[in-house]
């Protein structure tokens, strides 16, 4: 999502992005998959500035980082994933075959609810129990809507638009004096590095593209 948040941020629009996915993450205190990973994106405009952007999903890590894991033969920590038996695991292989859990417990398992909701019963599409459902085992891609908000602040702020602007970077700065890092700094950071120097991939993830041309 963080590449439609930040092409919406580049028109000096505020963007919103979120989608469900495959029912692979269980609920807080639950032991089976419901929800997605389910990611939520924003991105705000800056004047002369890279945008302030995150995406993150509302797992407690992202399902590509387990299987990285498993495919290192790399244990992961307990509080990702529960097995098949609805226990913490760190055998990534097992968490694969059994489910995620919700970031920050609850709270991420609300905010998991909240984008099923929004980003597929309102929409009229699918959740992620459905998705599920419809890939009967084939191991496709989700089968998923999404929803895309892009706000604008001028129309918000009117007259109030430079002022409003100006909050928001004495928001960032006083972030940044702390020495905290903005959420979408080392991204642009990394990106900045690898346009320079290229990418780093681990070998076996190299591995598997060059099957891909056989």
């Amino acid at each position: 999502l963080w590449p439609e948040v930040e092409a919406i941020a580049a028109q000096g629009l505020v963007g919103i992005a979120m989608n469900p996915s495959h029912s692979w993450v269980a609920p807080a205190g639950g032991t089976r998959g419901i929800f997605g990973t389910n990611p939520l994106a924003f991105a705000w405009p800056r004047h002369g500035r890279l945008p302030f952007v995150f995406d993150f999903a509302t797992s407690a890590i992202a399902r590509g980082d387990i299987e990285l894991h498993a495919r290192e033969g790399k244990p992961i920590p307990p509080h990702w994933a529960l097995d098949g038996d609805g226990q913490p695991t760190t055998d990534a292989r097992a968490a694969l075959d059994g489910a995620m859990q919700t970031f920050g417990g609850h709270k991420g398992s609300a905010l998991a609810a909240m984008i099923e909701l929004l980003a597929g019963a309102l929409i009229g599409d699918l959740t992620s129990m459905e998705s599920q459902a419809f890939d009967e085992g084939a191991g496709a891609s989700p089968c998923h809507g999404e929803l895309v908000i892009a706000i604008d602040p001028r129309r918000f702020g009117g007259d109030g638009y430079e002022a409003g602007q100006a909050r928001a970077e004495r928001l960032f700065a006083a972030i940044s004096a702390q020495g905290a890092r903005l959420p979408s700094q080392r991204r642009f950071e990394a990106r900045e590095r690898s346009e320079r120097e290229g990418v780093k991939v681990p070998r076996a993830l190299y591995d598997d593209v060059l099957k891909l041309l056989d």
